[in-house]
């Protein structure tokens, strides 16, 4: 497993892969790609759904722009549903990955402490995760962090599927209008950026309101 991993972030780096997936590279090939998801509009939501996966899978940093190639070439909607059923399914084979690998050799050295904090965050898994997922946080690091504990499978899928919502309507959307954006940073805005947070922190809000219950 570590084989194949380092085998396809190698080939990507070798390929000159972050070069090709860049803003500019899409604008620069814009008729290309929009001439082609217009003939064989099946094949290229495949094609677009695959390399997604694989780059959650592979924990490359792509993701972002193909959300917005998505947004461009398929409409705010399409994308939508693209995007959020991509990024679960190569989340999902990300953090299956990392408790493969490593999971149980990180939680051995983490001891009681870890233990007790992961018992902590089991208690309201789906809310975490939840919070986790619509806060931007970065998506390789929330995929090590719920590998690390022992969060239930169904609860990462189901929390990744409603969570990666609000945050893949924001690339759609800004995708369709993808002339307007000279870069990746021209989407991260403090006005997106805190809306997302506050959505989060409503999210988490139960969950806050419980702990500080003088029943518990």
């Amino acid at each position: 497993m570590w084989l194949l991993l380092a085998s396809g972030i190698a080939l990507f780096v070798a390929l000159d892969g972050p070069r090709f997936f860049t803003v500019e590279a899409i604008k620069s090939h814009a008729d290309v790609l929009l001439s082609f998801a217009a003939e064989h509009k099946l094949a290229a939501i495949m094609l677009i759904a695959a390399a997604y996966i694989l780059a959650a899978a592979l924990t490359l940093p792509i993701g972002g722009v193909l959300a917005l190639a998505s947004g461009f070439l398929f409409g705010r909607w399409t994308s939508l549903v693209i995007i959020v059923l991509s990024g679960t399914i190569g989340a999902t084979l990300a953090l299956l990955e990392a408790r493969y690998l490593f999971a149980d050799a990180a939680r051995a050295r983490l001891g009681p402490r870890g233990q007790q904090i992961d018992a902590g965050i089991r208690r309201n898994a789906f809310s975490y995760m939840l919070f986790l997922r619509v806060v931007p946080f970065p998506f390789v690091l929330v995929n090590l962090a719920a590998a690390l504990s022992s969060i239930p499978l169904r609860v990462f899928v189901s929390a990744t599927l409603i969570g990666l919502i609000p945050g893949a309507f924001v690339y759609s959307t800004v995708g369709e209008t993808l002339g307007q954006i000279e870069s990746m940073s021209d989407i991260v805005s403090v006005r997106v950026l805190g809306s997302l947070a506050a959505v989060g922190v409503l999210v988490l809000l139960p969950v806050l309101v419980s702990r500080n219950s003088p029943d518990r």
